[in-house]
């Protein structure tokens, strides 16, 4: 009998993760191939890391007591870091992760060729703590290669619907769109526009579902004219702004999907000639700071980002040592802020 084969086992028991040696033993490579692509190490042929990876994502990888331990920092990964929406998320997790004694490195998956595999690289090589995705479109096979290595992952204010067995962290999007149209409706507009977000983002489409839903229950006609489809950026508000106060009829209110669009259109209704909230009003979205010091202030829908950030900080704490969170889907409550930029409709 192999003393070999007492000591290092090909085959592990029914159900249970593999150590290193027993995938090398599957694949067919030495101990150090399969180190390097737990490790995120570069220089594996790729048909060698593709055949791996398959063994992995089957049965499971099972650390040795002896690896590295996570290093004491918290991945946070952002499809772009841009503006007070991102600067209110990493405020959220480094308050939790101070508290904790971890760092937080911050990441951007804008511009990295090819889509995606560079990001996971580099986590792979820092073994952190856990990973947050915001607003990423992070993809299952990415979310695995994190998973089978052990690395706790947390999804915040997913760009679509994320698979309910990945932890997540939202806001009431659709309850926030219903508040700030009602508010509209109830000021006495009846011709409300609606400037969205991209068609394809999660919180977009339900905002937008949410304006819908109260026109709706108001009986209001919701014009084809009058819905628009932005990005999220001031000059999508500012573009569509123009194009709405062109109209023949113009609306006398603009619902905008976040507040930069919102800001957009006040500078279209200033070209106009028209004062924002007498001749127009207009809500936002976000509640970021640029909105309370805007002339007038804007009157916009709270998402609480920052308890949002520290949330999904919790939770992917909680994962890293071993507790399962109570939800698998957070979804925080939003709340209107009134300002100064709703009046009722000129008579």
């Amino acid at each position: 009998m192999s003393s070999t084969a007492r000591t290092t086992p090909v085959d592990s028991a029914p159900g249970e993760p593999l150590t290193i040696a027993q995938i090398a033993k599957r694949v067919g490579v030495s101990v150090a191939t399969v180190s390097k692509v737990v490790n995120g190490r570069a220089d594996v042929a790729p048909l060698t890391r593709s055949r791996i990876e398959s063994v992995i994502q089957e049965h499971g990888y099972r650390r040795q007591k002896k690896s590295t331990s996570p290093a004491p920092l918290i991945d946070l990964l952002f499809h772009a870091v841009e503006g007070g929406y991102a600067i209110e998320i990493f405020q959220g997790v480094q308050r939790v992760a101070a508290e904790q004694g971890l760092a937080v490195v911050v990441s951007e998956l804008r511009g990295r060729p090819p889509a995606g595999r560079e990001w996971v690289d580099e986590v792979l090589v820092r073994r952190p703590t856990g990973v947050i995705a915001v607003f990423s479109g992070a993809t299952g096979a990415q979310v695995d290669q994190l998973r089978v290595r052990g690395i706790p992952f947390v999804l915040l204010d997913p760009t679509g619907e994320p698979d309910h067995s990945w932890p997540s962290v939202g806001a009431g999007n659709w309850s926030g769109g219903l508040t700030a149209t009602r508010h509209l409706l109830d000021l006495g507009h009846r011709r409300v526009a609606v400037i969205t977000g991209p068609e394809d983002v999660l919180c977009a489409r339900a905002r937008l579902d949410g304006f819908r839903a109260a026109m709706d229950m108001a009986g209001a006609p919701v014009e084809p004219e009058l819905v628009r489809v932005g990005d999220f950026r001031h000059e999508a508000g500012l573009r569509h702004g123009r194009e709405l106060l062109r109209l023949p009829e113009p609306p006398t209110a603009v619902f905008a999907g976040n507040d930069g669009q919102a800001l957009g259109v006040y500078r279209a209704a200033a070209e106009a000639g028209l004062r924002v909230p007498e001749d127009l009003s207009v809500v936002g979205f976000d509640d970021l700071y640029p909105s309370q010091w805007a002339n007038p202030p804007l009157t916009t829908v709270r998402q609480p980002l920052a308890t949002m950030a520290a949330t999904a900080a919790t939770m992917v704490l909680d994962l890293a040592e071993g507790r399962t969170p109570a939800q698998t889907r957070v979804e925080l409550a939003t709340e209107l802020v009134l300002r100064g930029s709703t009046a009722p409709p000129r008579a």
